[in-house]
């Protein structure tokens, strides 16, 4: 499966090389995630736990504050909403506003429910990035 997801990103991005950040609070589903994808590309993507309401304001602070980075002010933001398969999970709308996506103005951003233990979701976040980043519609 990994050498099929190398090919494909290949395909999307040919000769240029990425840098992507992945950010999240333990257990958000952010090793389980990068083993699916097998990623290493320029975009921030932070890993929610959406079932834990009560650490969902740290990581808006840490993602705010890498946001400020320098080296960050040309990425893109993807937001897995990991965990959807559990019970209560917040929804993207609760997501957005609980992290103030809509104050962010000077990045693209997008927020996609996932479940990293299934892969459910996660070539839909991939496809977004690669379309950001490189211009180009997924094929």
């Amino acid at each position: 499966m990994g050498a099929m997801i190398s090919r494909f990103w290949f395909m999307l991005f040919p000769a240029k090389e990425y840098k992507i950040v992945v950010v999240g609070l333990d257990n958000a589903g952010k090793t389980t995630t990068l083993y699916k994808l097998h990623l290493g590309t320029n975009a921030v993507i932070a890993v929610i736990d959406s079932s834990d309401r009560t650490r969902i304001t740290i990581i808006k602070d840490e993602l705010f504050r890498l946001l400020g980075h320098e080296d960050l002010q040309h990425s893109v933001i993807l937001v897995f909403a990991n965990k959807q398969d559990i019970k209560d999970a917040m929804t993207p709308a609760e997501i957005t506003d609980a992290l103030s996506l809509h104050s962010i103005k000077d990045h693209d951003w997008h927020i996609q429910t996932c479940c990293a233990l299934l892969g459910e979701g996660l070539y839909d976040g991939l496809g977004w990035i690669a379309q950001r980043v490189t211009g180009n519609t997924p094929r």
